[in-house]
């Protein structure tokens, strides 16, 4: 027998017996089937029913066939990797069944007519009508309020990062925590009485303010795990060059964490884009196009599903508007997300 075929023989005896590569599908396949019969034979009509009973059957059904092949060590680990992947799976299933929801009710009315018009003298209970308004109001508040947040976001992360020590930094990074947890209600009542105090009526800019107090903790902590990222070996390089520390940041540390700082942003700008209740205090809603975010009330997609639907007085046009209007939401927000994986690839230190 030759030395090769003497190693191969070893090597074998030395590795145990292995489940082939397509035993997860099988096996999920067997559990699902058999989840089904069960569900008939029972009398369970839910599919969710069939589907817990499948993810069940599934994990036990690895750690048996598992423990019997490879042994009870490897069972554990196939274990493991079952819950992992039966748990992304029934985090899906929520988030795939409001996505299939919203576009099955919201392709009935979605066309250009609603989205170049707006609801002007068009009852809530009356079809037709669009979101053109909603578009308008939605693009400046959101746009507002990035203007406002983003450079003091990136700018309090900087001095956290690059110059924060001692009492302030501490103080300011509570705060920070505490901003990031708050009810965006109390953004919109923070701003809320500072109108009543000037005697002010609601107008698209007071909600941009509200929009941008939500957005800025997110910022400063999205930022500031970027530029922690950065090495300290490059900072220490351009101050060795005798560069002075705020063209250091501004050239060096900066550009390092663009891409990272961008997506946050853009994810920050995502987050601020549904908010109904501050804009619901601040903006008040408007059917008509209001292009001036500095007087006036104005309308914005989120409030206007919300208006659609508590107004729509069982009107199956009032919910077909605010499906539609949801649906252009989750995509304008999807682009978003988009946008945000693009730039990060893009800006990706090589």
């Amino acid at each position: 027998m030759s030395h090769a075929a003497i190693a191969d023989k070893r090597s074998s005896s030395l590795r145990g017996a292995s489940l082939p590569k397509w035993s997860p599908w099988a096996i999920a396949l067997g559990s699902l089937v058999v989840a089904v019969l069960i569900g008939l034979v029972g009398g369970l009509h839910s599919r969710v029913q069939w589907g817990l009973i499948a993810a069940i059957l599934f994990v036990l059904g690895t750690y048996g066939i598992a423990a019997r092949v490879e042994g009870r060590r490897q069972a554990k680990d196939r274990v493991a990797t079952s819950l992992v992947w039966v748990a992304f799976l029934l985090a899906l299933v929520p988030l795939v069944s409001l996505v299939w929801t919203t576009v099955q009710r919201g392709v009935k009315v979605l066309d250009g007519y609603f989205l170049t018009h707006s609801m002007g003298l068009v009852a809530d209970t009356e079809p037709g009508g669009g979101i053109y308004h909603a578009i308008i109001g939605s693009l400046e508040q959101v746009g507002l309020a990035t203007v406002i947040g983003a450079p003091v976001g990136v700018l309090t992360a900087i001095y956290l990062v690059e110059y924060g020590s001692g009492r302030l930094a501490k103080a300011i990074t509570f705060f920070v925590d505490v901003m990031t947890g708050i009810p965006s209600i109390v953004a919109g009542l923070f701003i809320l009485s500072l109108m009543l105090i000037f005697k002010m009526q609601p107008f698209g800019f007071a909600g941009s303010l509200a929009l941008a107090i939500l957005m800025m903790p997110v910022v400063v902590r999205s930022t500031e795990e970027m530029l922690k990222l950065v090495p300290n070996e490059l900072r220490e390089a351009s101050l060795a060059l005798g560069v002075p520390k705020w063209r250091t940041i501004l050239r060096v540390v900066l550009p390092t964490s663009i891409g990272g700082i961008t997506t946050g942003i853009v994810l920050a700008i995502a987050r601020i884009a549904g908010e109904t209740a501050p804009v619901l205090l601040l903006v008040f809603g408007n059917p008509f196009i209001n292009t001036n975010p500095f007087e006036g009330a104005q309308s914005s997609l989120p409030l206007y599903i919300y208006q659609q639907y508590a107004n729509s007085a069982g009107s199956g046009a009032a919910y077909d508007r605010a499906w539609a209007a949801s649906l252009t939401l989750i995509a304008f927000v999807m682009i978003l997300n988009l946008v945000a994986r693009g730039i990060a690839r893009w800006k990706a230190p090589r």
